[in-house]
């Protein structure tokens, strides 16, 4: 497994190689839609619910590209478009942001109550099966509601 430098980044702190690695708001919204809707194209992307802008969405695709998070690879169907799949540092992320998401529908009202009580039901089940589609190679199904 490739592993940046410590001197790459601001501190030699685990959690603040993960900030960097992941960047900002907009990383974890892609990896979200990755793992939770399916997405693979760029287009898919800027038709999520919270409207990245394309500059922003080209730049953190590179970024997690470059840190080894996602992989991009030309689209068979028109090898002028790219699909982007995690990797298995990216699927490693699944549990962090299954966190995240308890975390925050603990504290504020959010949206998709169905994806929170499905992971409250059974964590274990809901994590083994979204790691279970992406080792297939399978999308998950697409959800209708922003998480």
């Amino acid at each position: 497994m490739a592993r940046r430098r410590t001197a790459a980044w601001r501190s030699g702190c685990p959690l603040n190689a993960s900030v960097e690695m992941l960047g900002d708001r907009w990383s974890l919204l892609i990896l979200r839609d990755m793992m939770l809707r399916g997405f693979r194209r760029y287009k898919q992307f800027l038709e999520s619910y919270e409207g990245i802008a394309t500059n922003i969405l080209a730049n953190r695709l590179r970024h997690l590209e470059s840190n080894g998070i996602i992989v991009s690879d030309t689209d068979p169907s028109d090898g002028r478009k790219l699909l982007y799949s995690l990797t298995s540092k990216g699927i490693a992320l699944a549990p962090v942001l299954t966190e995240m998401v308890l975390w925050a529908a603990a504290y504020e009202k959010t949206a998709n109550p169905g994806l929170v009580r499905r992971i409250k039901d059974d964590k274990e089940k809901f994590l083994a099966d979204i790691l279970e589609l992406w080792k297939r190679g399978k999308t998950p199904p697409r959800s209708r509601r922003p998480t």
